[in-house]
């Protein structure tokens, strides 16, 4: 799989990205390839289960920082949506939301292990 079959399999913005990344797929790759060892998404799901907020909304901004810089579109619009909700300090709601990063992170992770 290319890098840009990669974006079409996970909806990303690969245009985008490849403009920003000096019309190189070696780093987009090289930098795809970086979001696997992420820790982001890990410490969301931990923090939200210990209830922490203030550091559940560092991670969702995070996690919403790198997909957004890496055009993961589809990762990015919940992450953000759910790093608002947690910024305002509350975690009502979020059941669903969590549920869509969790469904889009987990399809990006395995396009980019297809790489």
């Amino acid at each position: 799989m290319t890098i840009k079959e990669c974006y079409d399999k996970i909806g990303g913005d690969y245009e985008a990205v490849f403009q920003r990344m000096m019309k190189k797929d070696t780093l987009i790759l090289k930098f795809a390839k970086k979001f696997l060892d992420d820790s982001s998404f890990t410490n969301l799901k931990e923090n939200l289960s210990s209830g922490n907020v203030e550091e559940a909304f560092r991670a969702a901004h995070t996690l919403k920082g790198v997909a957004q810089n890496l055009g993961f579109e589809t990762l990015y619009k919940p992450s953000s949506e759910l790093a608002e909700i947690l910024r305002a300090g509350s975690m009502d709601g979020i059941g669903g939301l969590m549920d869509t990063i969790t469904e889009e992170y987990e399809k990006t992770i395995a396009a980019i292990k297809e790489l």
